[in-house]
């Protein structure tokens, strides 16, 4: 029998039921089938393994009665010896000495240091460094043909720089010829390497261990520290700069571009440390031409930016030193300082290329059952202008510098980056640095 019920028409706009179970009249909900959207986090960076270094206490002067003084010698002759030192009170003396300089001019700018706040000591220093500039400019570069490697008139200036050394010495209240003699030495190993013709961060240590040893005279004191980054360490700087633009010193051991500087490494060390709270400038300043320019004499860290652009041929931190390129993204200044500490430690005083040619005397002892030296400095110097002189094997002993470069410890012999910036400039051909075709 038919169904008597008649069928109702759907409304005008109306949605057909949908099966059994669907909410919405045949809408399908997604509410329970969607996840939850959270926003995305940044990943954090890993921490260091590495703690930052802390800073020793400066132990006290040694008794300068019972001390001999001596020349200075080279007493890491192998790994052994390498070990002994980074575990004696000698490493923990010249680790105190350098950070305790760094941590001497936090937060402070160049001109914050008035030539009235400056010792009797430092104004000496600081007039031997005018000095020794003199000395270089009367000095010039014999003419090579355009060769970018070191000029021999090099040596000529080192050995003014050491006939100088007894009356500058004078000056600082340094008479003893035994002190001088040991003293003087760091002094004039401070410019580079008279054989070589290159100098790098070694060199450099050693115009921070001559500071070392006229505070443990106490000639300096701890008050000075200031001054000597601020005024004594950027005079230094200035100098070293003319000198390695005179002569086109090699760089020592230099990484190449994937090294911090082919030269030094103390102006990033303590101008990080200028920098460690500043309310506007940030790391990524050094790609900000204006700010390197206004705040460049202020800074050393700006400062040595700006020297290592003006000596490249190409533009452009991330070309020609990437590895300050990459510091440069770090959330703050804290975390570059805290780097340049770890780097000093395993870049410098841990690395056996850079320590085999450090100096021992009294005021900055050897430790005990260190290797003795085999021959003396200038028999050295003998040796290395005529490619003889031993370094390391692979065996961790001895191996022969070779007159036409150097083996792996010493890096690969290179032309001087300042070299082609000032062969390029005798051209006029450095009036603005050029972009390589990709940039």
């Amino acid at each position: 029998m038919a169904s008597t019920t008649a069928s109702v028409p759907a409304e005008a706009g109306s949605r057909p039921a949908g099966p059994p179970g669907v909410a919405g009249q045949g809408i399908p909900s997604l509410k329970d089938r969607i996840p939850k959207l959270e926003p995305r986090r940044k990943k954090q960076d890993a921490p260091n393994p590495t703690p930052v270094p802390e800073t020793p206490a400066l132990p006290p002067r040694p008794e300068l009665s019972i001390l001999t003084f001596r020349a200075p010698s080279r007493r890491i002759l192998s790994p052994a010896d390498h070990e002994l030192f980074l575990a004696s009170p000698t490493y923990k003396l010249v680790l105190a000495f350098v950070f305790g300089l760094s941590e001497s001019v936090v937060d402070t700018p160049v001109s914050l240091v008035n030539d009235s706040e400056l010792s009797a000591p430092v104004k000496a220093i600081l007039n031997i460094l005018d000095e020794a500039e003199e000395l270089c400019r009367d000095s010039p570069p014999n003419e090579t043909g355009g060769s970018r490697f070191g000029n021999k008139i090099f040596r000529v200036f080192l050995d003014k720089v050491k006939q100088h050394s007894t009356q500058w010495h004078a000056s600082l209240g340094v008479n003893d010829p035994e002190a001088v003699t040991e003293v003087s030495t760091y002094l004039n190993q401070s410019f580079g390497n008279r054989s070589r013709i290159d100098y790098g961060s070694g060199h450099e240590l050693n115009f921070a261990m001559w500071l070392l040893c006229l505070y443990q005279l106490a000639v300096l004191q701890e008050s000075d520290f200031k001054a000597l980054v601020l005024r004594v360490f950027v005079r230094y700087l200035e100098v070293m700069r003319l000198v390695q633009s005179t002569y086109y010193l090699e760089p020592a051991g230099s990484h190449g571009v994937w090294g911090l500087d082919d030269y030094q490494f103390l102006p990033f060390l303590f101008g990080a440390s200028q920098l460690l709270h500043h309310p506007y400038i940030t790391p990524r300043a050094i790609h900000q031409e204006l700010t390197i320019e206004e705040f460049g004499s202020e800074f050393m860290y700006l400062g040595q930016v700006a020297f290592v652009n003006s000596t490249k041929t190409v533009k452009g931190l991330r070309w020609h030193s990437p590895m300050l390129d990459d510091i440069s993204s770090a959330k703050s200044w804290t975390k570059i300082e805290g780097g340049m500490r770890r780097m000093f430690v395993s870049e410098v005083l841990r690395k056996l290329p850079v320590m085999q040619h450090f100096l021992f005397g009294s005021l900055i002892p050897a430790a005990e059952g260190m290797s003795q030296p085999q021959t003396t400095e200038a028999e050295e110097e003998e040796e290395e202008e005529s490619g003889e002189v031993n370094v390391f094997d692979k065996d961790g002993v001895r191996h022969v510098h070779q007159p036409r470069g150097w083996g792996d410890c010493c890096g690969i012999k290179v032309p001087s980056s300042i070299a082609a910036a000032e062969e390029m400039k005798k051209r006029g051909g450095l009036e603005q640095l050029r972009r390589i075709p990709f940039d």
